[in-house]
């Protein structure tokens, strides 16, 4: 399917790229393309401008800071992330970005990108003559979700692979644009709401992402149809400081549920307490439901949705005590 009509523009520097992005509202961000050619091309969104920052030096690059962070730029390729041996310090982050699609996809995509990846919705996501025969929603132009009927925001699912990992590792990303940077904790980068789905400003650009060192074993899990193809039917990342049973320090991510990543912050003090026995994981496992909040805009059944989510808990818990 051919692109709508767009103007195409491909600044020489980041602060061409910024000041492209306050000119031109509307204007959407081109890095690797792999989700926002696919929309375009669906006609989910049809932007006047296009701007185009894959080839932005600031926005490449993964040194270590002296601190010992890892300073990554958003424009990295995810298969350029994967041969560095700077991330063999992060195994759950590359187990992440190698779940990320295929190969191929992986040679084009990346990290900004994934981490700002739109919103998936089992009606919108279909073809435009499909959406057409039901009509339009909140994502694409009127006040109805078909999705879950009467919600008054969006419900569309976040499926990125990478903000979970990212999320438990303590990863903060750096906003730019004309009137500056900021810096966000990416657990506090997501809202839940379908369409504005990050606290990303439309004149703004991630540009970093920085991931502080640790020496806590940390593991991340992926369930889906299959690999390398399909997004996520759910994901998690799970981080203990300590060995065995013993952890003074716990951080859970679910991913793929609902519209923004879920930290389990309830089940992770209960779990601090009482250690990663058999009995803490069963109780664990049994809060999850009341933890984890109503499940919205299934790809599957709810009830498979939560018995999910419970056996990813398991095993990330089981993972860890075994680390």
């Amino acid at each position: 399917m051919l692109l709508p009509d767009h103007e195409f523009l491909k600044p020489a520097s980041l602060a061409e790229g910024l000041a492209l992005l306050a000119a031109g509202p509307g204007a959407r961000v081109l890095a690797g393309g792999t989700d926002v050619v696919f929309n375009m091309r669906g006609r989910l969104f049809t932007p006047p401008a296009v701007v185009s920052v894959r080839s932005l030096p600031e926005l490449q690059g993964l040194h270590e800071r002296p601190d010992g962070s890892l300073d990554i730029g958003a424009g990295c390729r995810l298969t350029d992330l994967l041969a560095d041996p700077l991330l063999a310090r992060h195994p759950a982050l590359r187990t992440a970005l190698r779940a990320v699609a295929s190969r191929h996809v992986r040679n084009l995509a990346t990290l900004g990108g994934n981490l700002c990846l739109d919103t998936r919705c089992w009606f919108t996501n279909q073809s435009e003559d499909w959406r057409a025969a039901r009509g339009p929603c909140l994502k694409t132009g009127i006040d109805a979700c078909h999705a879950l009927h009467g919600s008054p925001v969006c419900v569309a699912l976040n499926n990125a692979d990478t903000p979970p990992a990212l999320i438990a590792l303590g990863a903060t990303v750096t906003l730019a644009s004309v009137r500056g940077e900021r810096q966000v904790a990416l657990r506090d980068f997501y809202r839940d709401d379908g369409i504005d789905h990050t606290v990303r400003q439309p004149d703004e650009l991630l540009t970093r992402v920085i991931v502080p060192p640790t020496t806590d074993r940390v593991v991340f899990l992926k369930e889906t149809a299959r690999q390398g193809m399909d997004f996520a039917y759910g994901t998690i990342a799970a981080r203990a400081d300590g060995h065995g049973a013993r952890a003074g320090r716990i951080t859970l991510v679910l991913g793929s549920l609902t519209t923004a990543p879920v930290v389990l912050d309830a089940i992770t003090t209960r779990l601090v307490a009482d250690g990663l026995g058999d009995d803490a994981i069963d109780a664990a496992c049994a809060g999850l439901r009341a933890a984890l909040g109503p499940l919205t805009n299934l790809y599957s059944p709810a009830a498979y949705k939560r018995e999910l989510a419970r056996t990813l808990l398991r095993r990330a818990l089981l993972a860890l005590r075994e680390m």
